[in-house]
Formats: C-alpha cells, structure tokens, sequence
C-alpha cells in the first residue's frame, strides 16, 4: 500500500495536536489556511486557560480573524485533527470557512458527521465543503494514545 505525505496544513495540525499532548491537553490541532497561506494555528488549550471554548478550531479561527481583520473567514480553509465538535461547527459556520477538512471522525463528541450534525440544519447560516479522513490514523492513534496513558 502505497502512503501518500499528507497535505502541510494537516501535518502542521499534527504538529499542534502533538503540542497540545505534551501540555497535557487533549492532541487536537488546527490550521487555517487562505490562498495556500497558513494564517494562523491553534490547539487545544482548555486546562492551560481554564476556558472551556479553548479548543484548537476556536483557537486557529481567532488568531485568523484577529490577523485578517475581520470576523468573516471567508475563502479560507480550516484544517484539524479531529471531526469538530457543536461549538466549533458553529463557529466554523459564523465565520464563514469556506472548506473543513478534518482528520479522524469522532462518533461521541463530533457534530459534522456525527451528533447534531450541525451543517445539515436549515438554521446553519453557512455550509463548507467538508472533506474527512486525510491523516486519519496518526490522529486517531494520537488521541488513543493519549487517553490509555491517562486510564
């Protein structure tokens, strides 16, 4: 079986989930990118800021919005390492992301395939295209990795 390198936006999200690992925070990471330029990173970073929302997608978006100037994304993409979770697709639908790509699926928090699968509502105020699976086993065996050294 041939393996194909995986796109620089989504092992720049490794790196961060990975970034995220050895702080102790649960290995997800994120990229957005625009043009074929990474505008900003993020991981997950909830136990470090005792803030709930400080997960990885949250943490990319603002820096994004923060750079651009603007709270609409628009055009750009958003890469992470884990299926998003409902607070996250919400964000990812208010500002505007035009593609998601994530890594591995996530059948007990996930909201895109998952869950309240939250693009697929009449209310959601935008849809991306969604792509899945791109660096799906090195994230899923981060994250199982991860959760059997804590049990």
């Amino acid at each position: 079986m041939t393996r194909w390198p995986l796109p620089e936006p989504m092992a720049l999200a490794l790196q961060e989930a990975r970034r995220a690992a050895d702080a102790g925070e649960v290995p997800i990471g994120a990229v957005v990118v625009k043009d074929g330029r990474v505008l900003a990173t993020g991981r997950n970073a909830p136990r470090e800021r005792h803030d709930p929302t400080s997960h990885a997608e949250i943490e990319a978006i603002r820096a994004a919005a923060r750079l651009l100037g603007n709270e609409r994304l628009e055009g750009c993409e958003l890469w992470v390492t884990l299926e998003p979770c409902a607070m996250c697709a919400g964000a990812i639908a208010h500002a505007r992301i035009a593609r998601l790509y994530y890594a591995a699926s996530d059948p007990k928090g996930g909201a895109v395939e998952h869950g309240a699968r939250v693009f697929e509502h009449p209310q959601c105020l935008h849809r991306p295209e969604v792509y899945s699976g791109m660096g799906e086993a090195e994230s899923a065996e981060m994250l199982r990795g991860f959760f059997r050294e804590r049990r």
